[in-house]
């Protein structure tokens, strides 16, 4: 049985809608830290604030790039890139130029991430899909291109375009990168159920606002309890 803690250490806490005032996302901040979680992803102009409240809590910060439609120059990205690990940031999840993957134009999108990759220096770089969008075949190409180019993750969604993780995509992400290319799901992880599906399905990082809800459950099952029922956080 995985145990709440376990959970925890396998949920970005998503911190990321436009309209957050820097009030509510201290807030969430708050939430991350007092959960454990392994990091928030927060918007790229947050990073700094984010590094300084989290310190010493023992949760990452990491952020967005090219987000949320992935269709800034590659210059842009790895400017993004630069900037926010400038600023302290752990991760970057990127989103890859879905336009271009749709025109079977795979070369660019390997470039694309291959920048980002770069521009890293090691750092996890996580490829965002935006799987809603695709086609089961140019999930499976951007999967690849995103591996090719040294991607650590390949990403369901964005949580911003109408859809999000779905078994199916999940399962096929899963079954076309090699072992050490992990799957994070972003989109719809809302309850403690969908995390441990996913789980089963191969799913090693979530992307989600819903932490809260998901770890109380977690930690009542944990304690033998009945599960709570929330409904305050949405799904990015």
């Amino acid at each position: 049985m995985t145990t709440a803690a376990e959970i925890a250490a396998m949920i970005d806490h998503a911190i990321l809608r436009p309209e957050l005032t820097r009030a509510e996302v201290d807030e969430q901040l708050d939430v991350a830290a007092r959960y454990r979680v392994f990091s928030v992803c927060v918007r790229p102009s947050d990073v700094a604030h984010a590094v300084a409240r989290l310190r010493g809590t023992g949760v990452a910060v990491g952020t967005v790039i090219g987000f949320p439609h992935g269709t800034t120059s590659t210059q842009a990205k790895v400017a993004e890139s630069g900037q926010a690990l400038a600023d302290g940031a752990a991760e970057l999840d990127m989103v890859l130029n879905i336009g271009r993957l749709r025109s079977g134009l795979t070369d660019d999108v390997e470039a694309d991430v291959r920048a980002v990759v770069e521009a890293a220096g090691g750092k996890v770089v996580k490829v965002i899909l935006e799987t809603a969008l695709l086609s089961d075949d140019e999930i499976v190409a951007g999967c690849l291109a995103a591996e090719r180019a040294g991607a650590a993750f390949v990403k369901t969604s964005t949580g911003f375009a109408g859809g999000g993780a779905t078994p199916g995509h999940i399962a096929l992400m899963r079954g076309t990168v090699h072992p050490p290319v992990q799957v994070k799901a972003s989109g719809g992880v809302r309850d403690l159920d969908t995390v441990l599906a996913h789980h089963a399905a191969g799913v090693t990082r979530f992307g989600t606002s819903g932490s809260a809800t998901i770890l109380d459950d977690a930690m009542a099952r944990d304690a033998g309890g009945p599960v709570a029922a929330r409904t305050d956080e949405t799904s990015y």
